[in-house]
C-alpha cells in the first residue's frame, strides 16, 4: 500500500476543495477503497474522510420522490420502513448485497462507485494487461477465465461487469444522482455510468473535485409493485451471475400491463436497462407466455467470451421469473 495523507473534512465545501488535488480519493465506509489500496489497484496520495459530513445520511420518503443521502448506510436504507413500503426493489437490492457487516459500514454513494470484481483488474502483480487499470495494456480477461464477465455492453478493450445491485434498481426506475463540485448538477443514474468502449478506465461521469451527495428516485406506480431477483452461485455474500430489478403497474382490469420497468445486473459492463422488453410488454396481458416471449429480447446484442456463454441463456429466464413474481403468477 502506498503511503498517503489523511484529511478529516468538516463540511462538504472543505471536502470538495480537498478532493480537487491530484491523486485524491474520498473515504466513506471504505469497504471497497481500502481493499483496492491493499491490492495496489488504488494508489491515492491523499484520502479525504467524509464519514461525518452533516446532512448527507438522511432518508426521506415523500409522496412524489424518495431522497437518500450519499452517506446513508446500506443497512439503514434497506431496513427503512418507508422505503420497504414505497419501493421494495430498493430494499431488496440492498439486503441481498454483500454481508451484514459490510452493509452496516458501506455508504449508498460508495456503493454506486464500487469497482469491478474482475480478478485480472484486482491483481496488478500477476496481470499488467488490464485496460481499466493500465490503459492501452490489453484485456487479460478476453482470453482468460471469464465466467463472471459481461456479455452486454462489452468492447474489445474490456469485458468486466459492473458488480453492484442497488444501481440496477435505480436505473430501472429513472433515479437521478446529485453531484456537487464547484456547482451542483443532477444526472440520470443510467447516464452516470459509462460504457467501456476504448476507454474502460473511465467508468463514470464524476470529475475530480466532485462528490455524490444524494440520490432521488421518482415514486411511479410500478415502484410500489417491484422486486429484485438475484441469481448467484451461493445464497449469500456472492455477486450476481444475473439479476433483474422489475416493477409493474396494471390497468384497472388487473391483467393488462400499463407500465413496466426492467434492468439487469451481473451481465453487463454497467447497470443495463431493458427498454426493448419494456416496450414489448406495455399494453399486453400479464401471463407467463407473454413475459417469457418478451424477456427473450433481454440479451439482444449479447456477446459471449467463452466461459460466460451461460449468461445469455440465463438472463431472459431471470427477467421472466422476476416479472412473474411481481405479477403474482410465479
Amino acid at each position: 500500500m502506498r503511503t498517503f495523507d489523511y484529511l478529516h473534512a468538516e463540511d462538504v465545501s472543505a471536502a470538495i476543495e480537498a478532493a480537487a488535488q491530484p491523486e485524491t480519493k474520498f473515504l466513506a465506509g471504505g469497504t471497497t477503497l481500502l481493499d483496492l489500496m491493499k491490492l495496489n489497484v488504488e494508489r491515492p496520495a491523499h484520502l479525504v474522510d467524509i464519514t461525518r459530513l452533516p446532512g448527507l445520511n438522511t432518508i426521506d420518503v415523500s409522496t412524489d420522490v424518495i431522497r437518500i443521502g450519499a452517506l446513508a448506510k446500506m443497512s439503514k436504507v434497506a431496513a427503512h420502513a418507508g422505503v420497504i413500503e414505497a419501493a421494495p426493489v430498493l430494499s431488496e437490492s440492498l439486503w441481498r448485497a454483500a454481508s451484514a457487516q459490510l452493509r452496516n459500514m458501506a455508504s449508498i454513494g460508495g456503493n454506486l462507485m464500487q469497482r469491478t470484481r474482475c480478478m485480472y483488474f484486482r491483481d496488478p502483480g500477476a496481470y499488467s494487461n488490464c485496460n481499466k487499470r493500465n490503459p492501452g495494456s490489453g484485456c487479460a480477461a478476453v482470453e482468460g477465465v471469464n465466467r463472471n464477465h459481461a456479455v452486454l455492453g462489452t468492447s474489445d478493450a474490456c469485458i468486466a461487469i459492473y458488480p453492484g445491485d442497488f444501481a440496477v434498481s435505480l436505473v430501472a426506475f429513472d433515479a437521478k444522482v446529485i453531484i456537487r463540485g464547484s456547482s451542483e448538477r443532477i444526472i440520470a443514474v443510467e447516464e452516470f455510468f459509462l460504457l467501456p468502449g476504448e476507454t474502460p478506465n473511465l467508468e463514470h461521469q464524476l470529475s475530480p473535485g466532485e462528490m455524490i451527495v444524494g440520490i432521488e428516485i421518482p415514486r411511479v406506480a410500478a415502484l410500489q409493485r417491484s422486486h429484485y431477483l438475484k441469481v448467484r452461485d451461493r445464497a449469500s455474500y456472492e455477486f450476481a451471475a444475473a439479476s433483474a430489478a422489475v416493477g409493474i403497474e396494471l390497468e384497472e382490469d388487473g391483467k393488462t400491463i400499463r407500465d413496466v420497468r426492467i434492468a439487469v445486473g451481473g451481465v453487463a459492463t454497467k447497470p443495463w436497462r431493458l427498454r426493448t422488453v419494456e416496450d414489448a410488454l406495455r399494453g399486453k396481458t400479464l401471463d407467463e407466455a407473454t413475459l417469457r416471449t418478451a424477456a427473450a429480447a433481454a440479451v439482444e446484442g449479447a456477446k459471449s467470451s467463452g466461459h460466460n456463454a451461460f449468461k445469455i441463456e440465463l438472463t431472459p429466464k431471470v427477467v421472466a421469473r422476476a416479472l412473474m413474481t411481481v405479477g403474482d403468477i410465479a
